[in-house]
């Protein structure tokens, strides 16, 4: 028989994010989200309590960025939601040279997330630009890819959705005040860092220091992803 070519198998994972729901629901709300809050930001027409008085929400840069955690979850049901009913077993048993079959799989999660991307972001930037769009773009992507490897490793997708969005709300605000090396270096806050938009000055990084922290997030969780993916998971 003829090994499946590379070609064919990126074709079939393709296909297979492309039909999931999850992965139009997430670009969907993504994009809404972003021109909403677009919206709301450029006219200045709701604004949240703070401790200081009343905050514009264009001034809230960790809510004007939360929808990528929404958009992750295209990356997230890609790989976690093959855990289900065996469909996993099913692609190992077609494709039996497991790191042609996770070639092919970070490959397609890597051109959904990289087309799904501008939809999801450029609406609400066009309406209010929040950041450099390549900066934010590679947020996306980056962010994407540290929930897919997570993903494979938890082998479903509610743990990985649930630190991702869990970090930034709770354990951020609450370890900023005593170990701000060590939160400076967790995914959100250099994801802020790169897109010149830190929570708080003792947590900034400079922006090329958070696009290679985001980059070693995403080659560690990618790296144990694809580990799991060819030597634990049958």
């Amino acid at each position: 028989m003829n090994a499946i070519r590379l070609a064919d198998l990126l074709r079939a994972e393709l296909t297979k994010t492309r039909t999931l729901p999850a992965t139009w629901v997430a670009l969907g709300v993504a994009s809404a989200a972003n021109t909403v809050l677009g919206l709301l930001a450029a006219t200045d027409s709701v604004r949240l309590a703070g401790p200081d008085g009343p905050v514009a929400i264009g001034q809230l840069d960790t809510l004007m960025v939360a929808p990528v955690y929404v958009f992750v979850a295209i990356a997230v049901f890609a790989a976690g939601s093959e855990y289900r009913a065996g469909q996993l077993r099913v692609s190992l048993a077609a494709v039996p040279g497991r790191h042609r079959l996770a070639a092919a799989k970070l490959a397609a999660v890597t051109a959904a997330c990289l087309l799904a991307a501008g939809p999801a972001v450029l609406p609400g930037h066009l309406v209010r630009p929040v950041a450099d769009p390549a900066a934010l773009l590679t947020v996306y992507l980056l962010l994407s890819l540290i929930g897919y490897g997570f993903a494979v490793v938890a082998r479903g997708v509610v743990a990985p959705l649930a630190v991702l969005f869990v970090t930034p709300v709770l354990i951020s605000p609450a370890l900023r005040g005593s170990m701000p090396d060590a939160v400076r270096l967790l995914p959100h806050e250099a994801a802020l860092s790169l897109l010149g938009l830190p929570a708080d000055p003792a947590t900034a990084l400079n922006r090329t220091g958070g696009l290679l922290t985001l980059i070693a997030w995403a080659g560690l969780s990618v790296g144990a992803g694809w580990a799991a993916l060819v030597r634990r998971d049958a």
